[in-house]
């Protein structure tokens, strides 16, 4: 059934319009096999238009229609809207497909996810988001009411607040819808697809966006179920598999790649600079003591953090430094590893060019080791004779060891991550019943209101408040009975596919009974609710 244009006024018929032509010169993506994150484009200045010749005909030959084009046209994109299934989209860039140097672009403060969040859902086609920014990765989860113009709206919102073109964007994004969806997030937070497999730094940063997400218009019930099934996905496999032994963070792979870049016989007597007291520098300083240092400076705003590492490792001699030192600090070290939040580049030519050689025995050069996103040391800097500069992207060097060993691990996660999958799934399958709840609910209170005043107007005005009482607790009580038994019937867990099957068909059945209409009244709701938002 098309959703009723009487409703729509001004607003909605420019917003069908414009869901009509939107997609236009624009491009398009669809994804190949189960490794789906290639996009696809369209051929350049190709048109592509939702609305189909059958949708909107209109031959010369013949009288006009009783019903104009523009009233068909309406009518087809409305009807399009309650026939998709609103969907589980994940538009990302990850270390797997984008350089850091547009990663870091495209990073959001953790401060700013809840803006984020609200924004994405202010755009015409999305409903509900959730931002998961870190080092190595850049994704956007949205529920969707339209799967091509929700990608369209969300890249191009990405492409304004980071100044990359549209174009740029898609040559690297990845796009998965649902299921695909689904078990990327699962994926991600076993540690499945970080750099370093089964790291655990990556768990806690799924957890951070359910921690940020709460009490924020737009985090809403499906988003919010699938980022806390997630953290559920990540702690079981980390405890049914040993996909965590021996596993490395990336503080550890940092530090293994400076000691591999570092001349063997310096290892011991090499002077460490760590910017940054926090995770991460707190990591990278636990891995430097693990590999046998046992004397660093550390510069960070305060030095709260650093004394509270000091009195965490005792046997060794830890410095603390104020950012104002910063300089003098990075021309007394021979590897500086940085892990600040600064949202500019701490480091550029001008700041380095000038700066006394490192010592003799790591060759005379200075290493940077830049595990910030965004980057901490400029790439203008690489550019120096003087210093050698890496950032996470390099870490890939590190990580390519015990590939097979990798893999296997891997295989025995993805047996987890595919149940859990299923159940996730099933869960929001059940979700489809709530609507006719309320529905059949609501259906039965009318009907016991408008008898309820009949029989009282027939009782007579003398009737006590009492007996009102009692014969409105009475129609309650009835009502209530009768629909104990349906109630059951529409509601599962989405733990059992067969009980889901029966519960799905018992909704669709009411529907039909009591013509309730589920499907396209809800969607007709949140066409009215995206249009009243509209100024």
């Amino acid at each position: 059934m098309a959703v009723s244009t009487s409703f729509s006024g001004v607003k909605l018929e420019a917003l069908l319009l414009k869901c009509a032509s939107s997609n236009a010169t624009t491009t398009h993506f669809s994804l190949l096999g189960r490794n789906r994150k290639t996009p696809v484009q369209t051929h350049r200045g190709a048109i592509r238009c939702e609305v189909s010749a059958s949708d909107v005909s209109v031959d010369p030959t013949k009288k006009p229609s009783t019903i104009s084009a523009l009233e068909q046209l309406k009518t087809s994109a409305a009807d399009r809207y309650t026939k998709e299934k609103s969907s589980i989209i994940v538009i990302g860039l990850s270390v797997h497909t984008t350089p850091v140097e547009m990663r870091e672009k495209l990073a959001i403060p953790e401060a700013e996810w809840p803006r984020a969040i609200a924004e994405l859902c202010s755009l015409n086609h999305i409903e509900e988001a959730a931002v998961l920014s870190t080092c190595n990765r850049m994704e956007i989860y949205v529920v969707a009411l339209s799967k091509h113009r929700g990608v369209k709206e969300v890249t191009e919102w990405m492409s304004k607040t980071s100044g990359i073109p549209v174009a740029d964007l898609c040559q690297h994004q990845f796009l998965l819808y649902n299921k695909d969806a689904t078990q990327h997030i699962f994926e991600v937070s076993a540690g499945l697809d970080s750099l370093v497999l089964g790291e655990g730094q990556i768990l806690a940063q799924v957890k951070q966006v359910v921690k940020v997400g709460q009490g924020v218009n737009g985090f809403g019930r499906n988003i919010s179920g699938l980022f806390k099934h997630a953290i559920t996905v990540g702690k079981r496999v980390r405890t049914e598999t040993n996909i965590a032994a021996g596993a490395v963070s990336v503080s550890s792979a940092a530090v293994e790649l400076a000691l591999m870049k570092l001349p063997e016989a310096s290892h011991a007597n090499a002077r460490m600079l760590i910017i940054g007291a926090g995770k991460m520098g707190k990591l990278v300083i636990k891995h430097l003591v693990a590999k046998g240092c046992t004397k660093m400076v550390v510069v960070n705003r305060s030095e709260e953090r650093v004394t509270a590492i000091r009195e965490e490792l005792k046997d060794v001699e830890i410095i603390y430094k104020p950012l104002s030192e910063m300089m003098t600090c990075i021309g007394e070290a021979d590897v500086a590893f940085t892990s600040t939040a600064s949202e500019n580049p701490l480091f550029l030519k001008d700041d380095v060019k000038d700066l006394p050689p490192a010592t003799d025995e790591v060759g005379g050069r200075r290493f940077f080791i830049d595990i910030s996103v965004p980057r901490n040391v400029g790439s203008c800097v690489s550019g120096l004779e003087s210093v050698r500069v890496f950032n996470v992207d390099d870490l890939k060097e590190v990580v390519a060891a015990n590939k097979e060993d990798r893999l296997r691990k891997a295989m025995e996660a993805q047996a987890i991550i595919s149940e859990e999958s299923k159940q996730f799934e099933a869960w929001r399958d059940s979700l489809e019943t709530v609507p006719t709840i309320k529905k059949l609910r609501a259906y039965a209170e009318r009907i016991r209101l408008a008898e309820l005043e009949k029989c009282l107007g027939k009782m007579g005005d003398d009737i006590t408040k009492k007996t009102q009482r009692a014969v409105d607790d009475l129609s309650r009580g009835i009502v209530n009975k009768m629909l104990h038994g349906p109630m059951q019937h529409l509601r599962c867990d989405g733990s059992d596919s067969r009980t889901l099957n029966d519960t799905l068909e018992n909704m669709h059945a009411l529907n039909r009974m009591f013509n309730l209409e589920t499907e396209v009244s809800v969607l007709e709701q949140k066409i009215r609710a995206k249009v009243e938002q509209k100024p």
